[in-house]
């Protein structure tokens, strides 16, 4: 199945990138896998797994997404692709869900983690949050 190899590839990038391993926090979801912050505990990432109608697709079959945050700009343009949609189960203004069945280049999903990575950052001025737009 391709986008388990794909779900497993973010988790090792944000593993080698971050230092940061999934976290699984519902006993009735074993598959969702939380990253969050070690220094705020706040999430960046969420990978889990729904079915395509919970997207807005017409098929029940299941599928494996990410959930990241990025600005509304952002947000706007990605939506005009293939494989983003709007924030499964999260704010549609600050979030943003990519399908992982490999319709998404992994390198542009990578540079999305980065981003949310960013932007949950307490560290990080809200002034420089709001300059952070992805590559596309």
């Amino acid at each position: 199945m391709k986008s388990l190899s794909q779900r497993y590839e973010i988790a090792e990038f944000i593993k080698e990138q971050y230092g940061d391993d999934p976290e699984y926090l519902w006993v009735k979801t074993p598959e969702c896998a939380v990253f969050r912050h070690q220094s705020n505990q706040k999430w960046y990432a969420l990978i889990m797994t729904v079915p395509y109608n919970k997207l807005g697709e017409k098929s029940s079959q299941a599928v494996d997404i990410i959930n990241l945050k990025c600005d509304h700009i952002t947000i706007g343009s990605l939506l005009d692709e293939k494989g983003f949609y709007p924030a499964y189960h999260m704010n549609k203004t600050h979030w943003i869900t990519v399908v992982l069945d490999e319709s998404v280049d992994t390198q542009k999903i990578k540079a999305l983690i980065d981003i949310s990575y960013e932007l949950t950052d307490l560290k990080l001025k809200k002034s420089s949050a709001d300059k952070i737009i992805c590559n596309q």
